[in-house]
């Protein structure tokens, strides 16, 4: 069981993660948060620990280095939520 919903986040983080990274700094801010909570979550629970802190730190880091990037440095364009 512990195994599935690890794959599970895994895989959801994956899938995030091609969603796009954003045409403004807000966008590739919420995409990196959204992507580092999935991989924290994911790791967190693979490693025993608690996936919520693990997605916490995650979308913080994420987060963080989507405001800090450049939109030339990788635009996948148009994020879904627009």
């Amino acid at each position: 069981m512990r195994r599935s919903v690890a794959a599970s986040l895994v895989l959801a983080s994956m899938a995030l993660s091609l969603a796009g990274c954003g045409e403004n700094r807000g966008d590739r801010a919420v995409s990196g948060g959204l992507i580092g909570a999935g991989g924290g979550a994911a790791i967190a629970a693979m490693t025993g620990g608690a996936p919520l802190a693990g997605a916490a730190i995650g979308g913080a880091a994420g987060a963080l280095t989507g405001a800090v990037t450049n939109g030339r440095d990788l635009d996948l364009g148009r994020p879904v939520w627009r």
